[in-house]
């Protein structure tokens, strides 16, 4: 629009509105989605808990630095023996006391907070019976079923499935001048959150997963030939592909190419 509209020798509001009458007229532009209150409720919720999610981790992390730089390491601790473990490492130390017994409090009001969030996360994904069907994917939990379907919010603006992938940036870009024709990576364009989430679903799905199915036997195929990190990339798109196309039929997931055919 500021391009458009640089070509004004002078400027005011009416020949601003003006100018934009007229990019609208001519099809520049095209009416977006606005989501649901019910799906921007469930987005809140999950940016509330992702941000405290981070926040706990740097505090986790900024207490483990402060004390490396004393000879004193951590190592491998459950989050519920954290505190513990720390309280042993300080426990004669004034100065220490007192600044890591400040940041393990901040670190218990984030771990309880973050906990009740999640809890109202889980909660809301149990009682919704679309989330239920996409959790029948393997790598797909509550948070992956949750933030696909606030993403998506209504499943019927897409005409075909298969652009759905193109929506969460997980298709490749391309360049073309004259004789030059250059596929690129990902353009990562869309619902960061939600392309994340594909993402890690389809890790959790090639490295996690013991029951095999046709999407990662395809996705297996993916990776001798090209890599296990395009392979990821390839399988997270489908994982955006094949959930919409489970939601519009209201089918679980098929495990087998043979029941496809059937």
């Amino acid at each position: 629009m500021k391009a458009a509209l640089s070509a004004m020798t002078v400027k005011t509001d009416r020949k601003d509105a003006r100018g934009i009458a007229q990019l609208l007229r001519m099809g520049w532009y095209r009416p977006v989605h606005a989501k649901s209150p019910p799906a921007q409720d469930v987005r809140a919720l999950l940016v509330g808990r992702k941000l405290l999610q981070g926040k706990l981790l740097d505090v986790e992390l900024s207490i483990r630095g402060i004390l490396c730089g004393y000879g004193l390491k951590v190592g491998e601790v459950s989050r519920g023996r954290f505190e513990a473990r720390i309280h042993e490492l300080i426990e004669g130390q004034a100065a220490l006391s007192i600044v890591i017994g400040g940041m393990l409090a901040a670190r218990t009001a984030l771990w309880d907070e973050f906990t009740r969030i999640h809890r109202a996360m889980l909660k809301i994904a149990r009682a919704d019976k679309v989330c239920q069907r996409l959790m029948t994917t393997p790598g797909v939990g509550a948070l992956v079923a949750l933030t696909y379907r606030s993403a998506v919010d209504d499943p019927t603006r897409f005409g075909k499935s298969s652009t759905v992938g193109a929506y969460f940036g997980l298709t490749p870009k391309k360049y073309q001048s004259g004789e030059t024709d250059r596929d690129g990576g990902v353009s990562k364009v869309g619902d960061a959150m939600a392309r994340t989430a594909l993402f890690e679903a389809a890790h959790i799905m090639l490295t996690r997963a013991t029951r095999f199915s046709s999407l990662k036997r395809w996705a297996l195929d993916v990776a001798q030939r090209r890599g296990m990190k395009r392979a990821k990339v390839a399988l997270a798109r489908k994982l955006g592909v094949v959930p919409h196309r489970m939601w519009m039929d209201a089918t679980d997931f098929r495990w087998s190419a043979n029941a496809v055919a059937a």
